[in-house]
């Protein structure tokens, strides 16, 4: 069973950024993808941004253009780098890997961002 361990998360003003990156603590070769989810308070969790084996990317339409993920394959590892943080992207940031048999959840990095 493959762990995955976030950071980069932390409090911020409204207009700054921030990078969170994922790492999983053993190497696969068969990822599906890899991304990050959300969960504000109160609220259900929500895709953020994942890229797919085939390079595809797929992006909430509320962080378009603000928000970039990459990722290293051969390392099993995400990055998401944020600019132009709002207040309402203040949620728990999850990574996310998927497979063919399973997919594995970080424990989640902090994001609040004041206006």
């Amino acid at each position: 069973q493959v762990q995955l361990v976030e950071s980069g998360g932390g409090l911020v003003q409204a207009g700054e950024s921030l990078r969170l990156s994922c790492a999983a603590s053993k190497i696969i070769f068969s990822v599906n993808d890899m991304g990050w989810y959300r969960q504000a308070p109160g609220k259900q969790r929500e895709l953020v941004g994942r890229i797919n084996s085939g390079g595809i990317i797929d992006y909430a339409d509320s962080v378009k253009g603000r928000f970039t993920i990459s990722g290293d394959s051969a390392k099993n590892t995400v990055y998401l780098p944020m600019n132009s943080l709002k207040p309402e992207d203040t949620a728990l940031y999850y990574c996310n890997l998927g497979t063919a048999f399973y997919s594995s959840w970080g424990q989640g990095t902090q994001v609040t961002v004041s206006s």
